[in-house]
């Protein structure tokens, strides 16, 4: 297996970008370009990924092992330890290498933040495929909550339409279990996109794993589980048939918030609803609600 394609990122709005960070427009020093001890190295604090797959990083210490580490991995101090270096892009090298007992890689030191460590952190994992769906949505929203990054700035940087930020984000919306079933590939961000705006999403996403369905056929059961709630005495409409500004109005109210929104209409004005799990939630909500102090 030959070693990771270096990524391709001109993103002005994150930051330098990460080309310019890797060295790529043709200014590096020797003094940034070093080798150093693999047990100097550590996680970085803001890697967004959380699992690996071991038969790739097994496969990727095979060619470490024969060609070594060819593309230097990107590092910071560390903050706590200045000897000791934190992982900014390039921890499945590190893996790699370790797992071929190298005792030393080759790093590019650069002098960041928090913000653009982040930023770097998401944007080398997302442009190659490397997070789940959850892990994605998470690292959109921390930029966002944290540093106040727009979804249009986001799609625009990472080269991804603002539905696709959109949709993402609605993710994080879903009950813990169901984040879990997606993280661990049981559901695929299609199906459990079709359970965002159902009233019993964890009972849907049991039966749809346990049935085998795909995307296409979840969202058939989801519509007919619509209409049979409609037809009943007393039924209300699902989601999918009230107002479209309605409907609109919800999801950015549950992209703002990370929760599910609901508004019901009447003769009075209506009603907002926001569904919390946690009183942690709860409290965010409120923080957001007071605004800056």
């Amino acid at each position: 297996m030959s070693e990771e394609p270096r990524p391709r990122m001109m993103a002005r709005g994150l930051g330098r970008g990460l080309s310019a960070l890797l060295g790529e427009g043709g200014d590096e020093t020797p003094k940034a370009l070093r080798q150093v001890a693999t047990e100097l190295l550590q996680p970085g604090r803001f890697q967004p990924r959380r699992h690996f797959d071991q038969e790739s990083l097994d496969a990727l210490a095979d060619s470490v092992r024969a060609q070594g580490i060819l593309q230097p991995i990107l590092v910071r101090r560390s903050p706590e330890n200045p000897n000791t270096y934190e992982i900014l892009a390039g921890e499945r090298r590190w893996r790699a290498a370790q797992a071929a007992r190298l005792h030393e890689v080759p790093v590019l030191v650069r002098e960041l933040g928090d913000r653009e460590a982040s930023e770097i952190a998401l944007v080398e994992n997302v442009q190659r495929q490397d997070l789940n769906p959850v892990e994605e949505a998470q690292g959109y929203r921390r930029l966002i909550d944290e540093f106040g990054h727009t979804q249009e700035a986001l799609a625009s940087a990472l080269g991804k339409s603002r539905s696709h930020i959109a949709n993402t984000l609605r993710l994080l919306t879903l009950p813990d279990e169901i984040q879990t079933m997606i993280a661990d590939g049981r559901l695929t961000a299609g199906h459990a996109r079709a359970l965002v705006t159902v009233s019993d999403p964890l009972a849907i996403a049991q039966e749809i794993i346990a049935q085998g369905l795909n995307v296409r056929q979840t969202e058939g059961y989801v519509r007919a589980r619509d209409r049979e709630g409609a037809e009943k005495p007393g039924g209300k409409r699902s989601d999918r048939s009230k107002d479209p500004n309605v409907a609109a109005l919800e999801q950015e109210l549950a992209q703002l918030l990370g929760l599910k929104a609901t508004i019901r209409a009447d003769d009075q004005g209506g009603v907002l609803s926001i569904r919390y799990r946690t009183l942690d939630q709860l409290d965010l909500v409120l923080a957001r609600l007071r605004g800056p102090r």
